[in-house]
Order: C-alpha cells, then structure tokens, then sequence
C-alpha cells in the first residue's frame, strides 16, 4: 500500500558555525557539546513537534496537522533558540575545561527554517522516513541566501506557505520579506526573523512577574502535560474558554496578530465579563495578566508560573498579587467566589490537560534516539 499523504509543519533546527568549529578542537569534546545542545533543542521543541531524524548538526522535526496557530508556532521557535542560547552560556560558565573546543563554544548558534505542506510516511531499514516534495524543499532551503539579508546572524526562515496557513501577518508582526530559488521547485517566497534582535529584546524587556513574596494568595496544580502543551492549554482562547469555570466565551484582540504582551481578552460569563491584559508573556516560563473582575471595578494581578513536574508534567504556580489598599476590601468581600472559580478551573484544566498529555502518548511511535552528553562539565548549568 503507498503512503498515505497527510499535511504537516515541517522544522529543521540547525546549529550553525559548527563545522568551522570542528576544525583544531579536541573532538572528544565537541561530540559532547554537540550531543548537549541537541538534547536541549529537541526537548525545546518537542511536543507538539516529533523528531524525524537527527541530520549531523542539525535537528529535523514535523507536527502532522492541518491547522497552525501562527502565534503559539512562533512562541515556540523563538522558546526554542532562548533556551539554545541560555544553555551555551551554562555550559561555557560551567565548565572548567580550558580546551579549545570548550573555549569556542560561544562561535555556536541557532538557525531554523519552517515550511507547511504535503509529506507521506515510508519506513525504511526498520526507520519510519518523510518523503515527498515538501520534505526536499525545506531541506534545499537550509543552503539560502540569508546571510546578504542579515550577515552571519541567527534567524527563522518561513515559507509563505506556512505564514498563510498559520494566519501569520509577516508584515504587521516585522518579519523581512525574503525570496530562494531552488532548482527545478522554482521561486519560493519566504519571510525572516532575526533571532539575535528577538534574543536582545527578550532580555532587555522588563519583567512583569508576581513573586511568591508579593503574592498574596499562591494556588498550585500539577498536570501530566509538558509545559509547551500547558501554555498552549493557558493561552489559546479556544481552549480557555472550556476550562475556565462559567465562561461563555473568549473573544481576543492580538497586537499586531500575534498573542504576547498588550493582548487584550474579554472572557464571557452570560451577560457579564472579565477584561484581561497580558503584561508580561515568557513562553514556556510564566505569563503575568491584569484582570478587571466584570463590573465590580477590582483590578487584579496575577501570574501563571510553569515549571517541570513529575514524569515530563508541569508544575502550575498560580500567583495573584496583593491589591492596592484602597482595593483590600473588594477584595476581600470577592475572595470566596474567586477561590470557588479558581479551583474549579484549575480541576477542569488538570482534567483537559491530563487528557492532552494521554493522547499525545498514545500516538506517539517510536522517536530516533538522541545522543547522550557524557556530562563531564556540563552536568551543573548555572540558574537563569
């Protein structure tokens, strides 16, 4: 029976430098610090992508879907080569090795090209394969004319193909307008990120976090998904509104289209409604909004802070600030009903969300296996 054709998000991650890098450094090293950094990438991006097959340097990865959610792709991307960098900065302040391999690590960074089409699954040699057209063309487009865009600098290369599916607007949300031409395929239309700019701007936004010592009142739940699937559960308007407790509805207006900071949600309660602000967005880190609880005139401040739990799951630290004083007796008066909601959304999410991580399990196959680090000297990260 021929493969069956299906669509899909088509991602290679590609260390770049790494083959001038090769050259002079102690290679028992560099197999090290390349088998760490490819660890990093692919638990970065994976779920919701499934790795295909490691490529030498590179990582090539799919998600089988037809619909894209242009705004979680491009958080995950751009989650992905964050935590590229603050690994490399872990490794070099955390290894005591003075070879030139371990020396040179900050000449290493991170490149993607992302594409939507056609591909059907062939297994080969025992392997489960991606063949088709789409598969070689985002593969020739890693040989690109970039760098006469944007010098020697990380960035995400996107196929118009996928800025249309996902519902990106390339030119509202500053991407640069960019054309390949490949061999016999022809002209392709693509669109750039800078991913050293994102990278910068990143670390120079100011943080917005509700602190455990400013919070004054802290609920914690423990799901079995992984933390990309929570925030996708946490963000997306069309899974808030199921396990937000009494909503009707979630209408969002994004800036620019795409859902960060500035986003503006009105959740629907009947007749009623709660006005939320995103004021601070750390995909898969934390997010920080500000509520106007319907037509009570309380402000509230709260953050959603993900780490790792049990078993891949994902620990949730739900921190709501403590309000004005002018504020405290509303507040007050209103913490019985938002107690009561609160726990009934955070049940009705950890059931969602455990029901998201059993049938990504169970759809799961079997993955290519990625190399493991030796660890010799970095195996204790500095903390960011």
């Amino acid at each position: 029976m021929l493969p069956k054709p299906e669509s899909a998000c088509l991602l290679i991650a590609d260390i770049s430098g790494y083959t001038g890098y090769l050259a002079g450094v102690e290679l028992d090293h560099a197999q090290d610090i390349l088998a760490d950094l490819m660890d990093t990438i692919v638990d970065a991006l994976r779920p919701p992508f499934r790795l295909s097959k490691l490529e030498g340097d590179a990582a090539f990865v799919y998600l089988a879907s037809s619909d894209l959610d242009g705004s979680l792709l491009q958080d995950i991307v751009e989650a992905t080569y964050f935590t590229f960098r603050r690994r490399l900065r872990d490794i070099k302040q955390a290894s005591v090795c003075e070879c030139d391999a371990c020396r040179q690590i900050p000449s290493l960074d991170l490149k993607f090209v992302a594409h939507f089409g056609q591909i059907a699954k062939q297994a080969m040699s025992g392997q489960e394969e991606l063949i088709g057209r789409d598969v070689i063309l985002i593969h020739r487009l890693l040989k690109n004319n970039v760098e006469a865009v944007l010098g020697e600098r990380p960035y995400v290369l996107y196929t118009d193909a996928l800025t249309q599916r996902a519902g990106i607007d390339p030119q509202a949300q500053g991407l640069i307008a960019h054309r390949e031409s490949i061999d016999i395929i022809g002209e392709v239309r693509c669109w750039l990120r800078d991913l050293d700019a994102a990278w910068k701007a990143e670390q120079e936004r100011s943080r917005m976090e509700v602190s455990p010592s400013d919070a004054i009142a802290t609920f914690t739940i423990d799901v079995a998904a992984a933390r990309p699937t929570t925030w996708e559960f946490l963000t997306m308007p069309g899974h808030r509104a199921i396990w937000t407790a009494g909503s009707t509805g979630v209408e969002e207006n994004a800036v620019n289209g795409r859902r960060g900071p500035g986003t503006i949600t009105h959740c629907m309660h009947g007749k009623d409604v709660i006005v939320e602000e995103f004021i601070d967005w750390r995909p898969h880190d934390y997010i920080t909004r500000r509520a106007q609880i319907f037509d009570t005139g309380l402000v509230m401040t709260m953050t959603h802070a993900l780490s790792d739990g049990r078993d891949g799951g994902t620990r949730i630290d739900i921190r709501v600030a403590k309000p004005a004083a002018e504020d405290m007796e509303r507040f007050i008066a209103l913490t019985p009903l938002l107690e009561q909601s609160m726990r009934a959304s955070g049940e009705m999410l950890v059931k969602q969300l455990d029901e998201a991580a059993a049938q990504q399990r169970a759809a799961a196959g079997a993955e290519p296996a990625v190399p493991a680090s030796a660890g010799r000297f970095v195996t204790q990260p500095v903390s960011h």
